[in-house]
């Protein structure tokens, strides 16, 4: 088993109507370093990428990071790029990323140009960049890949802004972080979410659950399944009270609160969330809360209750 901490720069439309809704952004460049199990560098792996749906360069990622439309026109298409870096790669690799959307566009380039998908399911890997807040003790956090170096007194030896050299300061901060229970915290990619039922992901973390369902016709037949609205406490499953049922403040997740008599509260949270193909699954998360937490859901949902109790009575008969 090898980490591959990989890295990705990526083209867009300029404008709206230049826009490929089926590839938004178009990968130009990829880089990589693979880790042993110790996370010692033992290999890397750089490659532009020739453009064949953006054929100008945005202004932005331009000057982000400095390649120009000449620099490209004679490296290999992607299809060819994708198959060495995957042969590079090697069996059963563990991917990792500085945030979590590299391995989404990854896949979704692969799935335009028709090569075979990584996963039939969600793929487990791991966000150095949450990583890194958690081991800092501020899971919420969020910075950027240099402050992180920075934090770590990791030495700066090259420039940032490249597919490779992001690549290598997200595996340095990765090596560095000491404590290997972080390691536990392992993230999901969910391009391609569970087929069935059998492959949904349960997963009990430390400090809270999450359940990644299977896709549904509708968001409100992803809310019907008794396992996603089941409110019980993920961590003995016995019968607890609901003491805010679930409602959505913004109509992109659900959440409530049950009272567990051996453990406390529960939040649930239900993120929604929809495939290329338009197919609904949900993102289920539950952890214990403190009681003063608890009452500020219950207020935010008494609110939310009397707003749309308030629009319902406005309504011209």
């Amino acid at each position: 088993m090898n980490y591959i901490v990989l890295d990705l720069e990526w083209n867009q439309s300029g404008t709206p109507a230049g826009n490929n809704v089926k590839i938004p952004f178009e990968i130009i460049e990829i880089g990589a370093v693979k880790l042993n199990e110790e996370k010692v560098m033992i290999d890397e792996f750089s490659a532009l990428i020739k453009p064949q749906i953006y054929k100008t360069m945005h202004y932005v990622t331009g000057k982000l990071v400095h390649i120009k439309m000449q620099e490209l026109k004679h490296e290999q298409p992607f299809e060819d790029v994708i198959e060495r870096f995957l042969e590079w790669c090697g069996d059963e690799p563990v991917f990792c990323s500085w945030g979590p959307l590299d391995l989404t566009e990854l896949q979704r380039n692969m799935k335009y140009y028709g090569l075979k998908p990584l996963s039939e399911g969600p793929i487990a890997f791991y966000d150095v960049q949450k990583l890194f807040a958690i081991a800092g003790g501020n899971r919420a956090e969020r910075v950027s890949l240099e402050t992180a170096v920075d934090r770590m007194n990791i030495q700066k030896d090259i420039p940032f802004h490249r597919a490779f050299s992001d690549a290598y300061y997200a595996a340095k901060v990765l090596a560095a972080i000491e404590d290997r229970e972080i390691l536990d915290y392992v993230s999901y990619d969910t391009f391609n979410p569970p087929i069935d039922k059998e492959r949904e992901i349960h997963r009990i973390f430390k400090d809270y659950d999450k359940y990644i369902t299977r896709t549904f016709a509708s968001k409100e037949a992803l809310l019907a399944d008794r396992e996603v609205k089941n409110m019980n406490c993920y961590l003995c499953d016995k019968s607890s009270s609901k003491i805010v049922k679930l409602f959505s403040p913004t109509g992109k997740f659900f959440v409530g609160v049950a009272f567990c008599e051996e453990h406390g509260f529960v939040k649930t949270k239900i993120r929604i969330r929809k495939t290329d193909e338009g197919r609904i699954f949900g993102v289920k998360t539950q952890k214990i809360i403190s009681a003063e937490d608890a009452e500020k859901i219950a207020d935010r949902g008494r609110k939310h209750k009397e707003e749309k109790s308030g629009k319902r009575n406005t309504k011209k008969p």
